[in-house]
């Protein structure tokens, strides 16, 4: 009786995760979908404020690194929810203004875009900090030599620092990737059809709230276990011609 029993479960479990009609795979699919679009977008808008901002904090002006230090520090210090919902909202709202004053309408903003600026500004503080003490990490040796051969700032930047600056940098990065993964639940409080939510309207519909957050936790879990295969390719790749930690005690 009782195997018959779990056998129905699973039977109704595979019909409610089915992509097909009464099931809702197909909507925590779109939902997947939707957080990876918004945790791709972010990570990369804030690895761009965290470049130019890390350069910024190390070989800026006085103002300039003050201003940085405010940011990194606000932002870090508010929880990521609060921070969310007064980016999405204040956001949204001098963007609708800013529209009436030059005399056009209210503005509407997509969803996908709203999360990765918002996603974005978070990750960007995170970064900044990451990559800061990777450029730090890299010999000055190899900096005084770009610019001894005349090379220009953003040439040494871009041929020196950062492919010098990778092995130091993947770890750190591979974390705020995942962070980004995770912060895209977040976004369920204002509305985005990411896999969060999709997952909780697909529990409240059915009522079989454990099958659901399960299967959502499976996909988040996923998502996880193929990132570290992809950072630990890049970092493998970043290393190449350095000496393994083994050779080093060797």
């Amino acid at each position: 009786m009782e195997l018959i029993l779990e056998t129905l479960g699973l039977t109704e479990s595979a019909q409610l995760l089915s992509l097909s009609a009464p099931g809702w795979g197909a909507n925590l699919l779109r939902g997947l979908a939707n957080s990876l679009k918004i945790a791709f977008g972010a990570f990369g808008f804030g690895l761009l404020i965290g470049l130019f901002g890390a350069y910024g904090k190390l070989y800026g002006g006085p103002v300039l690194r003050d201003l940085l230090a405010i940011y990194t520090t606000v932002i870090r210090a508010v929880p990521e929810l609060v921070l969310i919902l007064i980016l999405y909202y204040v956001g949204t709202d001098l963007i609708n203004q800013l529209s009436a004053a030059l005399g056009y309408g209210r503005v509407e903003i997509s969803g996908i875009v709203a999360g990765i600026w918002v996603l974005g500004i978070v990750q960007g503080a995170y970064s900044i900090e990451v990559l800061r003490g990777a450029i730090q990490a890299v010999p000055p040796g190899q900096i005084e030599a770009a610019r001894a051969f005349g090379m220009p700032p953003m040439m040494t930047m871009w041929r020196v620092t950062i492919p010098a600056m990778m092995s130091f940098a993947t770890p750190g990065l591979a974390n705020l990737w995942l962070i980004a993964t995770k912060d895209t639940a977040l976004l369920a409080i204002v509305g985005f059809s990411e896999l969060t939510l999709e997952t909780r309207q697909a529990a409240s519909s059915t009522r079989a709230y454990f099958t659901f957050f399960l299967a959502a936790g499976g996909l988040y879990l996923m998502v996880t276990l193929c990132s570290g295969v992809v950072f630990g390719w890049i970092e493998k790749w970043a290393r190449r011609g350095q000496p393994s930690l083994r050779e080093g005690r060797g």
